[in-house]
């Protein structure tokens, strides 16, 4: 019994946490006599005292489940749909009208949540019954876009709560993604929504496509950290860098359903604990497939990727896929054709041949400038591995014979290995480019080079855009990046990340890879740039001159599954040489999924354009995933973390002061928070943990080496 008693004081807390009053007399009721004469630990009710849900109380030492058969006969007698079970740590819950088995929660649903969903419930049709607009989805014969909505409903309305979904870019992700969302909607299995995208330019462009396919949907796009969440809106279209800052302010019941766009590149980390937060139905969307991860020539990253999406949607392989070939056979993507440069045809498997003559050793730092040297020394010229290309060091001249070889080959075709001479089509031209000082040399060469197409000395030609994920960013990348779609000119635009994923532009009609990329992933996102149809569109072209193509296996036939096979590379023909490689992977960072630039040294830059805040307060999730801390300890953490985020301009560390300075000194301040962790040694070792892996490695001594004992500074 005191043990339960205990239980209930911390159950009470968790009530209060998803807004409950407890004081009112009406919402929350305590031992609650039903009609054979038992008590309900807690009945819970709406502001016009309607009955909602019960909640069962269980000690720690008691496992869960033994409280199940309790609930559901208090909820039967309740006539409530409802049933929550709790011991003060772990929050279980149960739909009885729609589930078989309790699932674990974590929160309490807050009042307006549980009425919500009661008020649905009451109303809900199954979503097969509820005829797809076709306005929406399933227009000009794009018939994989309805087939996927049945397939998925049919699975949302089997108790599914976890699905994913695999179709190529270009085939109507956003579509089809809106076109369920008003299924559901209008069947009622869906009242509030939540659209996750993984960059600012992807929650922009699904606005405007909901705001063109969902008009009487109210939908909104969280522009920033620290903006309130709209209650009276259907849909929240929301970055995840946003998302991981807010999400714990809300209740575990405030979206009924969760669409993760590019999911691969957002279930891991410091993401997965903002979306393992809400207990709606999530539907994974990827362009990525997931059939190809036995694959002995996977890219490690890519391999590991894919079995972590399937694993956090439960699945095998997708709940439903349409490929890229499915799709060129469909006529809903153009095919594309490959012209391979000379160089880049040993390049995937034999490096690039570079004089000493060709490098611009000027733009050298020492240690690359030495490491040359003693290569040098030894040969010349010396082979390198195409990923250090543009990174460790340039080399002009190379970068100027591209320039050139494009026009050339634009203007005058090239022999197909058919023996067919083929004349790829000017146009729209996207170039991937390895880093800003390279995509600005490539740039500004195409401009120059093309100057007689230009309507004015004053108009650029080729102009460049660099994603956000560094001190470099382009800062009017978006602007730059509509005048392409939009405009005459540029008719060049030259790349570093932002185009890679998650651009819309069909008029495309070259796709220069002056870029490699081990990762199959990537590979293929960057190849779906140009899939897209246009009037008069029927191919693009890809132009390899870094033996990309080569290294993915790609032959103009897209794989099965829409899978780029990565085949094996050929052994180097003759004397074996020296190559220069490069220990990077640029494709993926590993606990965000999130492709990142690497900078001329070799070093990763991410995301800055996020407010410092936004850093810190993922870094918090990042380290508090996985750890086993109690609810009261997670309350208090969370308080802290609201205060590096609100200090995160000046603040280096955690110091234990803050603790005795509201608003934490109202929670109890110092005394209270070692409380919570048993002691002052534990409260002092995570500390110490947190402040290294949220602000990096502490200064040994003083205030930073983790003494939870340290006193506020004086001016």
């Amino acid at each position: 019994m005191a043990n339960e008693a205990f239980a209930r004081v911390k159950i009470d807390q968790l009530l209060k946490d998803a807004d409950w009053a407890l004081s009112d007399g009406q919402s929350v009721r305590f031992e609650y006599v039903l009609g054979d004469g038992g008590k309900a630990d807690y009945a819970l009710f709406d502001r016009q005292g309607r009955a909602l849900a019960v909640l069962e109380a269980k000690s720690t030492s008691v496992n869960l489940s033994a409280g199940e058969a309790q609930g559901l006969r208090y909820a039967d007698q309740l006539d409530v749909p409802f049933i929550f079970l709790s011991n003060g740590e772990e929050i279980w819950f149960r739909d009885k009208g729609q589930d078989a088995h309790f699932r674990q929660v974590q929160t309490v649903f807050s009042q307006d949540d549980l009425a919500r969903r009661k008020a649905a419930t009451e109303i809900r049709r199954n979503p097969l019954d509820v005829p797809i607009d076709t306005r929406v989805a399933g227009a000009g014969g794009r018939m994989h876009q309805t087939a996927c909505i049945d397939v998925v409903c049919r699975e949302i309305a089997a108790g599914r709560r976890k699905l994913l979904v695999e179709m190529a870019t270009g085939t109507g992700k956003t579509r089809t993604a809106a076109a369920l969302i008003k299924r559901l909607f209008e069947a009622n299995w869906a009242t509030r929504a939540l659209f996750v995208v993984d960059r600012n330019t992807l929650a922009i462009q699904a606005e405007d496509a909901f705001a063109e396919h969902l008009p009487h949907l109210p939908c909104y796009r969280v522009p920033r950290t620290g903006r309130r969440f709209q209650d009276e809106k259907r849909v929240t279209i929301v970055t995840l860098q946003t998302l991981v800052n807010e999400y714990e302010k809300y209740s575990a019941g405030y979206f009924d359903l969760i669409i993760i766009d590019e999911c691969h590149r957002s279930i891991y980390g410091k993401w997965r604990r903002a979306l393992d937060h809400f207990d709606g139905v999530k539907i994974g969307l990827t362009a990525t497939p997931c059939v190809m991860r036995d694959d002995p020539d996977v890219d490690e990253e890519d391999r590991v990727a894919i079995r972590d999406t399937l694993r956090f949607f439960e699945v095998d392989r997708p709940t439903y896929s349409y490929s890229m070939s499915e799709a060129i056979a469909d006529g809903h993507l153009v095919p594309y054709e490959i012209y391979r440069a000379m160089t880049a045809r040993t390049a995937a498997t034999e490096g690039f041949p570079v004089a000493r003559s060709e490098i611009d050793w000027d733009a050298l730092d020492p240690h690359t400038r030495d490491e040359l040297e003693t290569l040098f020394a030894e040969q010349d010229p010396i082979r390198v591995d195409p990923t250090a290309l543009e990174r460790k060091f340039t080399i002009p001249q190379r970068n100027r014979a591209m320039v050139r070889e494009f026009r050339d080959v634009l203007e005058n075709g090239y022999v197909g290995p058919n023996g067919v001479r083929r004349a790829p089509e000017p146009g729209k031209t996207i170039v991937f480019a390895v880093t800003k000082r390279h995509a600005e040399t490539l740039a500004r060469m195409f401009d120059e080079l093309f100057a007689d197409k230009k309507p004015s000395p004053t108009t650029r030609y080729a102009d460049f855009v660099v994603s956000g994920q560094g001190p470099e960013d382009t800062v009017d990348g978006a602007a730059k990046i509509k005048r392409f779609k939009k405009e005459e000119f540029p008719q060049i635009l030259v790349s570093v990340n932002m185009l890679d994923t998650g651009f819309d532009c069909p008029d495309v009609r070259n796709l220069i890879m002056a870029r490699f990329t081990h990762s199959s992933i990537l590979y293929q996102q960057m190849r779906g740039r140009g899939t897209r149809q246009a009037p008069g569109k029927d191919r693009f072209t890809m132009w390899d001159f870094t033996g990309v193509t080569l290294r993915h296996g790609d032959d103009e036939a897209p794989g099965e599954g829409g899978v780029v096979v990565v085949r094996p590379a050929k052994p180097p023909t003759g004397q074996p040489r020296r190559m220069l490689t490069l220990d990077v992977h640029d494709e993926i960072d590993p606990t965000t999924r999130e492709w990142v630039t690497v900078d001329e040294t070799g070093h990763a830059f991410m995301d800055v354009d996020e407010a410092r805040a936004e850093e810190l307060g993922a870094a918090f999730e990042t380290w508090l995933d996985g750890k086993p801390f109690h609810s009261d300890q997670l309350r208090l953490l969370h308080l802290v973390k609201e205060q590096i985020k609100a200090n995160a301009a000046e603040m280096a560390n955690f110091e234990s002061w803050r603790f005795d300075m509201p608003p934490l000194s109202m929670n109890g301040g110092f005394e209270r928070a070692r409380a919570v962790f048993g002691s002052e040694v534990e409260l002092d070792r995570v500390l110490a943990d947190m402040n290294e892996a949220v602000f990096g490695p502490q200064t040994p001594g003083g205030a930073d080496d983790g003494s939870t004992r340290t006193e506020k500074p004086t001016n």
